[in-house]
């Protein structure tokens, strides 16, 4: 006889171990894979730093206090609570904690991806190619960057919309909440604000012409988003600055020319690389689908395709959105091409043994601290800062834009010149000095007589390894396989 115990469990066993915990396995895996590699991004180190700050100094900094050449401008802290997150990572951990968290917050993208395809679709085995779609175009900007934050907290309120509309209207009143927090973490916030404002005008489509169909929603819900959205807009007031950092993102794409068009993510995509032909190839499953009428398509689904294009095609950072909007798309597209997930057929045993399987693949394949150590040497000038640090030499220091992150995190006695907080350089006229002066349009002397530069720190791809030498008064000092020190000499 069954044992009345031994059955009550199995439904929660079954739960646990279900084929969907299976493939929330097989996502740990990809991120941990997938990032363990990618430790040493230049924007860490000043997020890094400005943590720091935060965090001992319990204020919030709106001057920039790690160059000296802007001269202390005003600057607008508009990701400081993800940069207290990432030092907290960092202050309990080290670069471990660091890596942990950059694996933590891939992990939870996909597996937010994975609940948002799923209940988009309904059906959890397309659900999962919508995360591997998510993380295809992810992998374009997966680093320990306050973006990364930004971008679950635009999955979460896809999700909470989806749930809003289908579920209850409860789940609609946590968009004010995910705001106050999303306009303190990333910029990306206007982002959401713009597709929820985009969901809330579709909804009131009712032309239907083929295979596309107008937006089934409620009066009630829409009633219900279009107030939550309305409060979360008064939600982004709950910040350090004010309107400013509101305005933030759109004075970036408008009054920054400097940045957009000179840093490479910024760049427009490029059509023939992987990325550029996958999104291709996912429109034109999606048109294809439509064409044939395997597939119907909404309004509102159309019109977030095509934003999300536009947005990737004219910077290439921008395929991380695309990835985002594109994912639940087609996985509802696709739901019915594939059998749904059929739970009378699942195997909690087989799923056990591979949730541990995953575990101990995501363990191993987890970088220890020499490794995260080797990455950072490799990308930043550790060996050139010993140089310095041993040969004593003084400022004022020039470095390299790449390099300016890790100086101010490393060499807090050194004030750099520049660094990845590219909009405070660009308000300043910094960047535009920098610009011309490291690709040759200047007479190399102005700036350096200008900003009294006794010596430099650049990278061996810098045309002024070259150039400086050439001149009376500099000689190279040091050099490695990635950095180089240039200093001034007595005439």
């Amino acid at each position: 006889m069954e044992n009345p115990s031994q059955s009550a469990h199995l439904p929660l066993l079954g739960r646990i171990f279900s084929f969907q915990a299976m493939l929330a396995g097989v996502l740990l895996i990809l991120a941990v894979l997938t990032v363990r590699s990618r430790f040493d991004d230049p924007d860490l180190w000043w997020n890094l730093k400005t943590g720091e700050v935060i965090w001992t100094t319990h204020a919030i900094p709106v001057t920039d206090l790690f160059s000296y050449t802007t001269n202390h401008h005003a600057w607008i802290p508009h990701e400081w609570l993800a940069q207290i997150v990432i030092y907290g990572a960092y202050k309990l951990g080290g670069f471990t904690g660091l890596e942990l968290l950059l694996c933590a917050l891939t992990a939870i993208l996909l597996w937010a991806g994975y609940l948002l395809c799923t209940l988009y679709s309904g059906n959890s085995k397309v659900g999962f190619v919508g995360a591997l779609i998510l993380w295809m175009f992810a992998t374009v900007g997966l680093s320990i960057r306050a973006q990364l934050i930004g971008y679950i907290l635009f999955v979460l309120e896809l999700l909470l919309i989806h749930l809003g509309r289908t579920r209850s209207t409860r789940w609609f009143w946590g968009l004010p909440v995910l705001f106050a927090v999303w306009i303190n973490c990333h910029a990306s916030f206007i982002l959401g604000l713009l597709v929820g404002v985009v969901l809330l005008a579709a909804s009131f489509v009712k032309f239907e012409a083929g295979a596309m169909l107008p937006a089934q929603w409620e009066p009630r819900c829409r009633r219900a988003l279009a107030f939550s959205l309305l409060l979360s807009c008064a939600a982004l007031f709950v910040n350090p600055v004010g309107i400013e950092q509101i305005l933030y993102p759109v004075d970036t794409l408008l009054h920054m020319p400097l940045l957009v068009g000179n840093v490479a993510e910024y760049a427009p995509l490029n059509m023939t690389e992987a990325r550029g032909i996958a999104l291709l190839g996912i429109l034109l499953v999606s048109f294809l689908l439509l064409a044939m009428r395997r597939s119907t398509l909404y309004w509102e689904e159309l019109i977030l395709l095509a934003i999300g294009t536009w947005m990737a095609v004219s910077h290439m950072r921008m395929l991380f959105v695309f990835g985002i909007l594109s994912a639940p798309v087609l996985s509802r597209q696709l739901a019915t091409q594939w059998d749904a997930y059929d739970e009378a057929g699942d195997r909690p045993g087989l799923n056990a043994a591979f949730l541990l399987l995953a575990l101990v693949v995501a363990y191993f394949g987890f970088p220890d601290r020499a490794n995260l150590e080797q990455q950072v040497e490799d990308g930043s000038p550790v060996k050139a800062l010993e140089f310095v640090r041993a040969h004593h030499l003084a400022g004022p220091m020039l470095n390299d834009h790449v390099y300016g992150g890790y100086l101010l995190w490393a060499a807090p006695e050194y004030s750099v010149f520049i660094d990845g907080r590219t909009d405070v350089f660009e308000w300043t006229g910094v960047l535009r000095e920098f610009g011309e002066w490291a690709t040759l349009q200047t007479d190399p002397n102005l700036l350096l007589d200008k900003y009294k530069v006794n010596f430099c720190i650049l990278t061996r791809e810098s045309p002024m390894i070259r150039v400086l030498p050439l001149l009376p008064n500099w000689k190279l000092v040091y050099e490695d396989s990635n950095s180089a020190v240039m200093e001034r000499v007595a005439r």
